[in-house]
């Protein structure tokens, strides 16, 4: 359905270049402003300290700022048939009543990968980080304060960023709302909010930060046929040290959306799709998820009967060697 809107429209100059979501998306990031001048102030204090925070406190705030991501994840336009679900509260005073909604935290996972590409990393060479992003918005900036710490903290030195080539599910992430946001965090007159406007555009300028998309990602197919799909991005990705998947669009994908028993290894889920450590980052809002420990499933049905699909529970899910 999003194709045809989108081919319509293209074949319809001089509005060729619409998006049709773009007011959605728009509102979703204005709305959404006091949680956008707390996150920026919040990494922007850090950013002060960084090189001197010793390894305990770098792991406590990379956990603290996955998990900002994380729970970004549920402003998602297509969840609410386009009603809009802005950030109006201060994500960071939160985190620690949300913990017990993160069914299965990988974050250890990630800590080691990464902090051990740092520590083995020689001079001249690179770590990069890929992000495979989801929602405009809110949710968008979650990523970009994630993909600023991983370079400020050295635990990557280059993020690649996957977003659509044309207008998707409501409030995905197009090339354009990636420049937007960026400039409208510029031109904040929030002192911190302006300033990760200007370092964010600085990283791109300075090649750290790569914007990339494919028309793979707005095909039907699941990511284990993306070797054969699109052999040229399965080798792009297999360049990367460590994939994020952000949303439930991402996980279905990833796990082919079969309605698999909950205990099913995320490892076996992906048929075979491996191009390098994997780590789906998402709120559940589909009837999809695998990795379960024996019981937990069941239990969830139990108490929370629609808890599968109404984005209140998490996962950092990993795949790969550590």
């Amino acid at each position: 359905m999003y194709r045809r809107i989108h081919e319509a429209i293209i074949q319809s100059p001089p509005i060729d270049d619409f998006d049709i979501f773009k007011e959605l998306k728009d509102q979703n990031f204005f709305e959404s402003q006091e949680s956008i001048i707390a996150l920026c102030t919040h990494l922007q204090e850090l950013m002060k300290t960084i090189e001197d925070l010793d390894e305990n406190q770098l792991k406590n705030e990379f956990f603290k700022v996955l998990q900002i991501s994380l729970w970004g994840n549920k402003c998602d336009l297509s969840l609410s048939g386009g009603k809009t679900i802005s950030q109006k509260t201060n994500l960071i005073n939160s985190l620690e009543d949300l913990k017990p909604f993160i069914l299965v935290n990988d974050m250890e996972h990630l800590w080691s990968l990464l902090s051990n590409c740092k520590k083995k990393r020689e001079k001249a060479s690179i770590t990069r980080v890929d992000i495979v992003l989801d929602n405009s918005g809110f949710e968008l900036v979650t990523d970009l304060v994630l993909a600023d710490l991983l370079l400020s903290s050295k635990l990557a030195t280059e993020i690649h960023f996957y977003g659509k080539m044309i207008p998707w599910f409501v409030s995905d992430t197009t090339l354009h709302d990636f420049n937007w946001i960026i400039k409208q965090l510029k031109h904040s007159n929030h002192k911190w909010v302006s300033k990760c406007g200007v370092d964010w555009e600085n990283h791109i300028k300075m090649g750290r930060w790569v914007y990339l998309d494919h028309m793979f990602w707005t095909l039907p197919h699941e990511f284990s046929a993306m070797p054969q799909v699109a052999p040229d991005l399965y080798a792009t990705l297999q360049k990367a040290h460590l994939i994020l998947f952000k949303g439930d669009l991402n996980y279905r994908k990833l796990t082919g959306d079969r309605r698999w028993e909950f205990t099913i290894p995320f490892h076996e889920a992906l048929n075979g799709f491996h191009p390098a450590p994997v780590c789906s980052i998402r709120t559940l809002k589909a009837e999809v998820q695998v990795g379960l420990q024996p019981g937990q499933g069941e239990q969830l049905t139990a108490s929370v009967p629609n808890w599968l699909t109404i984005g209140k529970y998490g996962i950092f899910q990993f795949d790969g060697p550590l």
